[in-house]
C-alpha cells in the first residue's frame, strides 16, 4: 500500500512543479507606465505562483502589431495581451463609450465608467475565448492650440488634429476641419502650419515635446481612454487553481496601481508643459459650456448607432450622477 501511495506522488511531483510560460503581447513602449505596470504585473504573478507562471511581456509591436493582439492572443500566438480598448469597436461597439467626449469629466467619473461598461466588455471577450484582466486609464485628453481659445467659434476655419472617426466627428461639430496626422508626425505638421490644435493627453505632449509652435493647453479632460489586459481563457483554465488565483489577484492590484500611477503622470505632465513654456488654463465658462452641449449631442449619436448596450451604461451613468 505504501508503495502504490509513494508511486501515486511520484507521478504527481512533475505536474506540481511544471512551469507554465505566457507571452504578453503590448504594443507599447517599455517605458510608458502601462508597460512598467504590466512589467511588475507579470514580477508579482510569479512571485505568489512560486515561479508555477511566467509571463514574458514583449513591447513596442514586437510579437504583434497593437491592433491585431487581440486575434493573436485568441489564436494562440500569444497567451496574454494588452491593447487600448477603442481598438475593439468593430467587434464591440460598446468598446467605444472610451470616446465619447466629455461623457466623464474626472478619474472618478472614468472609474464608475468603467464599472458600467466592464460586464459588457467581458461578455464579449467571453464569447471570443478570452477573459478580460484589468484596464487602466490614460491620462485625460486635453486641448492643445496655437492660439487662445475662447469659444467653439474660435476653431471654426481652423484645422484639428485627428486620429480616429470619434475625433473627426469632433472636429465636423466644431467647424474645424480635420487633419489626419499620427502622433510623430505632429511637430512637422506644426512647423508647416499645418495644423491649430489638436486633443491628446499632457503625457502625449510631453513625450512628443510639442512645444514651439504650440502656446496653449486647456485641461478640458475630454475622455479618458483605457488600456485593457486580457488572457486567452483556456490558457487560463489550465492553470491550476492556486495559479489562476494569483493571476487574479496581481491583476486587481495592477488595476488599482495603473489608475494611481495614471493620475499622478498627469499632474506631473502638466507641470512639465508649464516648464516648457505652454501656457495652461482652465476652459472659459463659455468654451466648458459649448463642449458639454457637443458631448451631449456626440452621446446621443452614438447611443444611436451602438443601441442597447449603450443604454445599460449610460441610463445608469446619468441618472447615479
Amino acid at each position: 500500500m505504501k508503495h502504490m501511495v509513494w508511486l501515486a506522488a511520484l507521478a504527481v511531483a512533475p505536474m506540481v512543479h511544471a512551469q507554465a510560460q505566457w507571452k504578453l503581447a503590448t504594443g507599447y513602449r517599455a517605458e510608458t507606465f502601462h508597460t512598467r505596470n504590466l512589467v511588475q504585473f507579470a514580477q508579482e504573478v510569479e512571485a505568489a505562483s512560486a515561479g508555477a507562471l511566467k509571463i514574458e511581456v514583449h513591447a513596442n509591436n514586437s510579437l504583434a502589431k497593437l491592433a491585431e493582439i487581440p486575434q493573436a492572443v485568441q489564436a494562440g500566438k500569444a497567451q496574454a495581451g494588452e491593447t487600448i480598448m477603442t481598438s475593439l469597436v468593430a467587434d464591440m461597439p460598446i468598446a467605444g463609450a472610451d470616446t465619447v467626449p466629455f461623457l466623464v469629466r474626472s478619474y472618478a467619473d472614468a472609474r464608475r465608467l468603467w464599472e458600467l461598461q466592464r460586464p459588457l466588455i467581458e461578455g464579449h471577450f467571453t464569447r471570443k475565448g478570452l477573459k478580460a484582466l484589468y484596464a487602466v486609464p490614460w491620462p485625460p485628453q486635453g486641448l492643445f492650440s496655437t492660439a487662445p481659445v475662447k469659444s467653439s467659434a474660435d476653431f471654426k476655419g481652423t484645422r484639428m488634429r485627428t486620429y480616429n472617426p470619434a475625433t473627426v466627428r469632433i472636429a465636423e461639430m466644431l467647424g474645424a476641419a480635420p487633419v489626419d496626422v499620427p502622433m510623430v508626425e505632429v511637430n512637422k505638421a506644426l512647423a508647416a502650419g499645418q495644423l491649430d490644435s489638436m486633443i491628446t493627453s499632457a503625457l502625449t505632449g510631453v513625450e512628443n515635446q510639442v512645444w514651439g509652435q504650440i502656446r496653449q493647453y486647456y485641461g478640458i479632460n475630454a475622455w479618458f481612454p483605457k488600456n485593457i489586459v486580457f488572457v486567452n481563457q483556456q490558457a487560463f483554465d489550465a492553470l491550476p487553481a492556486p495559479v489562476r488565483q494569483a493571476v487574479s489577484k496581481a491583476a486587481s492590484d495592477a488595476e488599482a496601481r495603473g489608475w494611481t500611477l495614471s493620475e499622478a503622470i498627469a499632474q506631473e505632465s502638466v507641470g512639465e508643459l508649464q516648464r516648457k513654456g505652454i501656457k495652461v488654463e482652465r476652459a472659459s465658462a463659455e468654451l466648458d459650456a459649448d463642449l458639454k452641449r457637443l458631448g451631449e449631442r456626440f452621446s446621443r449619436e452614438w447611443v444611436r448607432s451602438v443601441g442597447g448596450e449603450a443604454n445599460q451604461i449610460f441610463i445608469p451613468y446619468y441618472t447615479q450622477r
